[in-house]
C-alpha cells in the first residue's frame, strides 16, 4: 500500500481566489478558456499537461513542486507569504517535502530497504509509490514513532570508522535548515548514482556543507537544489567485527585515563 496525493486542483483556485480574481480574469490572462480552468480547478482533469503546469507556476510565482504536491490551503499566512515572495520550500530546503511511502496492514509505516543493486535506480524512482512499494520492506523494532525510516547499505572507505557493508538506518528530514552543524546524515544527490553518508552544515547561503567522517577525504559544498533528500544517521549494524586495540591504542587509553584521574 502506497500514500500520494496531488494538491494542484486545491492549490490553483486557492491562490486565484486569493488574489481576489475570477476564473474569467484568470483564463483571460493565461490563455485558457474558462471551461478549462474551471475543469482544471476542480480535479476533472486528473493529468494537467506540462505547460499548464509551467504556466500557473509562472503566474502565482510558485515552484511546480509546491503546488502539486504542498497542499497550500494548511500553510500559515506567514509561510504562505515567505512562500508568495520567492521564497519557495522546494528552492530552500524549507519544511514542505512530500515522500513516497509504505504501511503495512495496521497502517504503521515501513521501513524500506535500498539494496545497493537499487542505488542508481533509486535517484530517478526516490519520490515514485511505485517504485518504493517494489522496495524491500520491514519492520524494525524500538524505532521512534514520530519519524519515517529507511536502510542503506554503504560502501568505500569515506565512511570510516563505519565499517564498509555497513547498513545506516535514517530518519527523513524535511525541514534541511533544523539540522544542527555536522550531523551525520545519508545524502541522496542529483545526478549521482550512489549515496553519500556525511556530516551535514546546511548554509544560509543556499549551499550545504558535507564532511566525510573519513579525515582522508576533504569537505565540499553542494547547492540545495542538487540535493533530492537527506536522511538524518540513527544507528547502524554491521557483521563486521571489532578490530582488537593496536599498542598504540591501548597506550593513548592509559594516557587519557591518567589525564581524567582513572
Amino acid at each position: 500500500m502506497t500514500t500520494a496525493k496531488i494538491f494542484f486542483h486545491s492549490n490553483i483556485r486557492f491562490l486565484r481566489e486569493r488574489k481576489k480574481k475570477s476564473q474569467e480574469e484568470v483564463s483571460s490572462e493565461l490563455d485558457l478558456s474558462r471551461n478549462k480552468l474551471q475543469a482544471l480547478e476542480s480535479g476533472k482533469t486528473i493529468n494537467p499537461s506540462a505547460m499548464d503546469l509551467v504556466k500557473f507556476s509562472e503566474y502565482f510565482k510558485v515552484s511546480v513542486d509546491s503546488l502539486l504536491k504542498a497542499d497550500l490551503m494548511k500553510l500559515g499566512e506567514l509561510k504562505l507569504k515567505e512562500l508568495l515572495t520567492g521564497n519557495d520550500v522546494y528552492m530552500t530546503g524549507s519544511k514542505i517535502r512530500v515522500l513516497a511511502i509504505t504501511v503495512d496492514k495496521r497502517n504503521k509505516e515501513n521501513t524500506e530497504y535500498i539494496p545497493i543493486k537499487a542505488k542508481a535506480g533509486y535517484m530517478a524512482g526516490y519520490n515514485d509509490p511505485e517504485y518504493i512499494a517494489a522496495l524491500p520492506r520491514f519492520t524494525l523494532p524500538n524505532l521512534p514513532k514520530s519519524g519515517t525510516y529507511r536502510m542503506f547499505p554503504t560502501t568505500g572507505d569515506s565512511m570510516l570508522p563505519l565499517p564498509e557493508n555497513s547498513e545506516v538506518i535514517a530518519e527523513y528530514v524535511q525541514d534541511w535548515k533544523s539540522l544542527k552543524p555536522n550531523t551525520p546524515c545519508v545524502v541522496i544527490l542529483k545526478g549521482e548514482q550512489d549515496f553519500v553518508f556525511k556530516q551535514v552544515t546546511v548554509q544560509d547561503n543556499g549551499t550545504v556543507l558535507l564532511k566525510s567522517l573519513n579525515k582522508n577525504y576533504a569537505p565540499y559544498t553542494v547547492s540545495i537544489d542538487g540535493i533530492l533528500e537527506i536522511w538524518k544517521y540513527y544507528k547502524h549494524q554491521t557483521g563486521t567485527l571489532p578490530q582488537p586495540e593496536t599498542d598504540m591504542q591501548e597506550l593513548k587509553s592509559l594516557i587519557l585515563g591518567l589525564k581524567h584521574g582513572k
